[in-house]
């Protein structure tokens, strides 16, 4: 079992590191995932990794525990909706107001190992080939470099794809690679992955016309939470869009932004 100083030693960490709070009552997650890091790294328990961690700390162990304590759920259209109201309203209305300089950026915050900004590439190739020749990027971003590095290999396994991604899209977009399914290069090519700490500074990201940010925040305390939703909005265009989770309520979002809802989706709008 941890004790009382291991969990506030480790939740410290995570929390300076990552802005992640753990409250009481995740001992259990911090000592599973931690118990399971000690396990990997070689090492007889969660004892042995907080002695590691408070009395011979490195710059990689930190990174690891970090990477352990972040979830990294995701699917290809997770929610759906969401993903049909970019189709359908926002990017053919920002493509209309972005007609003259033919640039047309997302930004998919946390995104995980990638389900999230392959499927915006899946939605600009598939329905709109007038803005082809455009200047078009999706950043993805995410605090786990293993994240990133799966996500930029765009490799996946059966169960992954089989997790929101429509057969016919899987054909079209991904080639088979003995069991896993491979992005192809024309979707690659549409997206730049970064690791970012949402924590620090957004270096590299801005002029963004739709973030999406789901998920994520209802990891954070709320002065976190309203820090980190005053530097999304600081880098979207005017006319831009946020996206949050389906149960995220934005608390202290900038005044500039103003709540749009398309059916069951409900995004911000930058004024």
């Amino acid at each position: 079992m941890i004790n009382p100083e291991q969990f506030r030693f480790f939740s410290t960490m995570v929390k300076e590191s990552s802005g992640i709070a753990l409250t009481k009552g995740k001992e259990y997650l911090l000592e599973s995932r931690l118990n399971e890091l000690a396990r990997v790294l070689g090492l007889k328990d969660l004892n042995d990794l907080y002695r590691k961690a408070k009395f011979s700390p490195t710059p990689k162990l930190k990174e690891q525990i970090i990477e352990a304590m972040t979830t990294n759920e995701t699917y290809f259209f997770r929610d759906q909706h969401p993903f049909e109201v970019l189709k359908k309203e926002i990017i053919p209305e920002l493509i209309e107001k972005r007609k003259t300089k033919k640039t047309l950026r997302f930004w998919s915050a946390a995104c995980s190992t990638g389900q999230e900004p392959y499927s915006i590439a899946i939605i600009l190739e598939e329905n709109f080939p007038q803005i082809k020749t455009w200047r078009r990027e999706i950043i993805a971003s995410d605090i786990s470099q293993r994240a990133i590095d799966k996500g930029r290999a765009g490799r996946f396994t059966q169960v992954e794809v089989n997790r929101g991604l429509p057969i016919q899209l899987l054909i079209k977009y991904f080639k088979q690679q003995g069991a896993f399914w491979i992005v192809n290069d024309n979707l690659k090519r549409l997206i730049r992955f970064k690791k970012v700490n949402l924590m620090g500074p957004l270096i590299g990201i801005n002029n963004i016309d739709v973030v999406m940010c789901r998920y994520v925040l209802i990891y954070f305390d709320q002065k976190t939470k309203q820090s980190i939703l005053e530097k999304l909005v600081k880098v979207i265009n005017p006319g831009g869009y946020l996206f949050l989770g389906a149960t995220e309520t934005p608390v202290g979002l900038p005044s500039c932004m103003k709540r749009k809802t398309f059916g069951r989706t409900t995004c911000w709008q930058k004024q």
